[in-house]
């Protein structure tokens, strides 16, 4: 279906309301939509996750390969994101469009993990300037209803989290080559630590205020965004502006404060959303569509 623009009165009536405090679906500024969250959905790769906030569904999947280390960072692997914004989503993602906002979401996405401190790369090393384990996180947005950039964040951070690295048995040079030996052993694995990957929270300016969760009718209402990743704890790795609108440094200073607050409490509530999870065990429900 495509997206209808919204009319003076329509916007009008959003912008109000968040003058008010008091959004159409009955949030308020700093409220979340419900979330739905799985992991381990797909069993063709390492890791992967499923989220649905509102109307915004996105599936990730990690895959894991061997490769050799990057020159200037021989003690580290390597982490990419693919990013792929189907058509069946929204019609604005036909053509060159869904293009345009997967590269920008990559990019976001890499500019936030490059910082040592949210995911420890040397934990990939296999053979310091021979072999390490290159991540490869594919991204898919099934549906999009706003907020895309927070909900890619959560569902990336919960598919890493629940990542499985084959066991390395054995990692010796040979000749000056690099020989490997996995185990064989389907259930002998490495988890990642992903303490301090950080999430991406979105505050959408809507006069003069901003909203976190933005549905993709107070994204029409707004001239810009700021997009800031942050750890758990509070530490921002990334900040970026969407949109052709102006911050004043006070407003700039107070969306920071507020971006990490809310940051570090999303933190907070997907790392025991994913703990309970499992906790659960092997024996867990699986509800995904892909079973």
């Amino acid at each position: 279906m495509a997206e209808i623009p919204l009319s003076l009165a329509e916007k009008t009536f959003i912008l109000h309301g968040v003058d008010a405090n008091f959004r159409n679906d009955g949030r308020c500024r700093i409220d979340y939509r419900s979330m739905e969250l799985e992991t381990k959905l797909m069993d063709q790769v390492h890791g992967s996750s499923r989220i649905r906030i509102g109307n915004t569904d996105v599936l990730v999947g990690v895959k894991v390969e061997i490769d050799t280390p990057y020159p200037d960072n021989p003690y580290e692997g390597k982490i990419e994101f693919f990013v792929d914004c189907s058509a069946n989503a929204t019609p604005i993602f036909e053509g060159k469009g869904g293009e345009d906002l997967a590269n920008e979401i990559s990019n976001v996405l890499a500019l936030a993990y490059q910082s040592p401190e949210a995911l420890d790369l040397s934990q990939l090393s296999i053979l310091p300037h021979k072999k390490c384990w290159k991540l490869f996180v594919d991204i898919l947005i099934l549906e999009c209803g706003g907020n895309l950039f927070d909900a890619v964040a959560l569902a990336v951070k919960a598919a890493l989290f629940s990542t499985e690295i084959p066991k390395v048995k054995a990692a010796t040079l040979d000749g000056g080559e690099a020989d490997i030996a996995l185990s064989d052993d389907i259930y002998e694995s490495i988890k990642l630590n992903t303490t301090n990957c950080p999430l991406l929270v979105t505050l959408c300016k809507i006069g003069d205020n901003c909203v976190v969760d933005p549905s993709s009718e107070e994204e029409m209402c707004s001239s810009a965004s700021t997009v800031i990743s942050v750890m758990p704890n509070g530490k921002i790795s990334s900040i970026i502006k969407i949109g052709y609108g102006s911050l004043q440094p006070s407003t700039l200073s107070k969306t920071l404060e507020m971006g990490t607050n809310i940051g570090i409490r999303l933190n907070e509530s997907l790392i025991s959303a994913l703990k309970s999870e499992e906790n659960l065990g092997p024996n867990r429900p699986i509800i995904g569509f892909l079973r």
